[in-house]
């Protein structure tokens, strides 16, 4: 059945697996694709060697956002947004969520700078690992962005941490 753009059209059946479309046309193409995903958690923290407010500590709610990127698998799929989520929860948000990041994350000054740089080690690290490596082709971290508030971030990305 021909349809016109913009045309309204009730779906009077849905397409069948194996039957309207088969497995070998469900990847549209083989290109690297960005997949991105954030996050918000709350934390307090403090500032060494630092004279202003915030050598005090406080508190903000983080907005932490990560970029994969790989080739889709056979059903067209680049990486889970599920596999992110479960990186997220259990790798990552342990260190971060409600806890007083001076005490939970390695020895450093809790600045937004220093803190992207450790989320992108991690979800790398996590990437490359088991159960999640086997779940990605050629997947790979290529940002990670994390907003202290609404209108400030730091950002890393994969071709910076390359270039050490």
């Amino acid at each position: 059945m021909s349809r016109q753009p913009g045309e309204f059209v009730i779906v009077e059946r849905l397409q069948r697996y194996e039957e309207d479309i088969a497995p070998a046309q469900l990847r549209y193409h083989q290109r690297r694709v960005l997949v991105s995903k954030e996050f918000t958690f709350d934390a307090a923290h403090h500032l060494h060697a630092y004279e202003g407010k915030c050598k005090n500590l406080h508190g903000h709610t983080y907005k932490v956002v990560f970029g994969i990127s790989g080739k889709p698998d056979e059903r067209g799929l680049t990486v889970d947004f599920g596999t992110i989520k479960d990186i997220w929860k259990n790798e990552i948000e342990g260190y971060l969520d409600h806890r007083y990041l001076n005490e939970t994350l390695p020895p450093m000054n809790t600045t937004a700078e220093n803190m992207v740089v450790w989320l992108f080690e991690q979800m790398e690290s996590a990437l490359q690992a088991q159960p999640y490596c086997s779940s990605l082709t050629e997947g790979q971290t290529e940002f990670v962005r994390l907003y202290e508030t609404p209108t400030s971030y730091a950002e890393v990305r994969r071709e910076w941490m390359q270039d050490e």
